[in-house]
């Protein structure tokens, strides 16, 4: 489903610049009288897009009234989104990096060879993503199948590239990996993780440390299972 709206494209970034801190009205964003980073008016622009969908839903995103919420003009939208259709994916491209940045802290502060270990803080950290909305912003999908579908399969996507380059590399440096096709085993784990966790939020961690120790082959790394640990 597409969300674009009926507005014209106006032009440039010059009108923006006088009027992009004007008070706007309702719930919009605090304005500053000093004019923002182009970084931190993009940001603001997109938070606004998650706001507006999560009161009116994204079938009813409009340009202006994302502008308004962001407390900017339309034609600062403009200037760093085509048409609403950008601004949803870069929203969505937001949350993916938001989940992987999280991997990242993960990855970094687990303890090589210990892998029990890393189960056990990476279960709850799957549900965590998931209940904090890493996983998906709901308000921008929860009306597309198409949206909802496309976001998820490249957060997935993302997120088992990311595994690949870095946990996998790891264990194979230590232990032997005993599954075939790494990366669409990893892609069919973390893609029904996810939609198992948003569906049964109250999983016991436990549980999904088994189903991940289970389909990758290493249950035998953990104390629950010591007789199928590898012989070499």
């Amino acid at each position: 489903m597409s969300t674009r709206s009926a507005t014209s494209n106006l032009p440039g970034d010059a009108a923006s610049q006088q009027n992009e801190t004007q008070p706007s009205q309702g719930t919009a964003a605090p304005t500053t009288s000093k004019r923002l980073p182009g970084d931190e008016r993009r940001r603001r622009i997109l938070k606004a897009v998650r706001v507006v969908s999560a009161e009116r839903g994204v079938s009813h995103l409009s340009v202006s009234a994302v502008a308004k919420q962001a407390g900017c003009t339309r034609s600062l939208f403009y200037h760093y989104f085509s048409d609403m259709d950008a601004a949803v994916e870069a929203a969505m491209d937001e949350a993916i990096e938001g989940f992987v940045s999280e991997l990242e802290r993960w990855n970094a502060s687990r303890t090589v060879g210990d892998i029990e270990g890393a189960l056990d803080s990476v279960a709850p950290l799957f549900k965590r993503l998931v209940a904090d909305g890493h996983e998906l912003p709901a308000t921008l999908t929860s009306g597309s199948g198409a949206l909802y579908g496309g976001f998820l399969h490249h957060a997935v996507e993302r997120v088992v590239h990311y595994l690949c380059e870095t946990t996998v590399i790891d264990f194979t440096t230590h232990h032997e990996l005993r599954i075939d096709h790494v990366y669409e085993t990893f892609y069919t784990l973390v893609m029904g993780l996810l939609m198992y966790i948003r569906t049964h939020p109250d999983v016991p961690d436990e549980t999904v440390k088994d189903i991940i120790a289970s389909t990758l082959h290493i249950e035998g790394y953990t104390a629950k299972y010591p007789e199928r640990r590898p012989s070499k």
